[in-house]
């Protein structure tokens, strides 16, 4: 049996300790992440806050884990809706070409000339800072990158034999696509999404810290990183701790990114 590569082992750790933390914050943490306590304000780690308060009291550990179920959620939809969407566009661009092609990936390539993250900004100044906003500015912001893989994929599959053979066979255009298309389409999407998710993490976290993420006092990894500024010189925790979760989880999901394209990439088989 052939062992998992180091990056895989790394990696899937580190994403399914993510995991771990962000199902149990979804149901519980050691306190009330919102609860305010003024007496305890911006006190170091010890053996009743593990990681230490913030400036209003509230448990810092508490405000990870329920953070962290915020950040995991908002990827995830994020990356359901991009895939969603690209994966149509790019498969109805690519399979019926013309017209129709030229028209979609001119306005797809416009979108694409603009940085993710500034046409996120752009589309939350109409649909709102909320959680939901975020959904709907990040999903339709990575939409054209999805759709480009996408048709890339279908142009080089439309013209194989299985597809010749389908049309033959009588096969409707939607149910060639949909039985003979969309699987072929699946490996290089999946190893997008796991890029995807980190991207959008990264960029749900740097819109929070910009304060146009899920408004407070909802704890977001990003916005507590924000928060900590002002208290850097006396609380250098609050913002270690929030910085370390960020950066330890868009490694792991590098590190997994890396093995799923080795295993499912028939190029990168055999090479380290």
């Amino acid at each position: 049996m052939k062992t998992p590569a180091p990056n895989a082992l790394i990696g899937g750790a580190l994403i399914g300790g993510l995991a771990i933390v962000a199902g149990i914050g979804a149901v519980w943490t050691p306190f009330d992440p919102l609860q305010l306590s003024f007496r305890a304000k911006l006190a170091a780690p010890s053996a009743a806050h593990w990681l230490g308060t913030d400036e209003f009291g509230r448990d810092v550990l508490s405000r990870l884990m329920a953070g962290a179920a915020t950040s995991v959620w908002i990827s995830l939809l994020t990356v359901l809706l991009a895939v969603t969407l690209g994966t149509i566009i790019g498969i109805f661009s690519g399979y019926v070409r013309g017209w129709f092609d030229r028209i979609v990936m001119a306005f797809n390539d416009a979108l694409l000339a603009f940085p993710g993250i500034l046409l996120a900004l752009g589309l939350l100044a109409v649909v709102g800072a909320n959680k939901y906003g975020i959904i709907v500015a990040l999903g339709i912001a990575y939409t054209p990158s999805v759709a480009r893989i996408v048709r890339g994929t279908v142009l080089s599959l439309r013209e194989k034999e299985f597809i010749s053979a389908s049309r033959v066979m009588g096969n409707s255009e939607a149910f060639t696509m949909a039985r003979h298309i969309l699987p072929n389409c699946i490996a290089p999407l999946t190893v997008l999404a796991t890029s995807l998710f980190g991207w959008v993490l990264l960029a749900e976290s740097a819109l929070s810290f910009l304060g146009l993420g899920v408004p407070p006092p909802a704890p977001t990894w990003g916005n507590m990183l924000a928060g900590s500024r002002p208290y850097i010189g006396q609380a250098v925790w609050l913002g270690i701790f929030p910085g370390l979760c960020i950066s330890l989880t868009l490694l792991g999901i590098n590190l997994l990114g890396d093995a799923v394209r080795d295993r499912l990439d028939p190029r990168m088989r055999g090479m380290r």
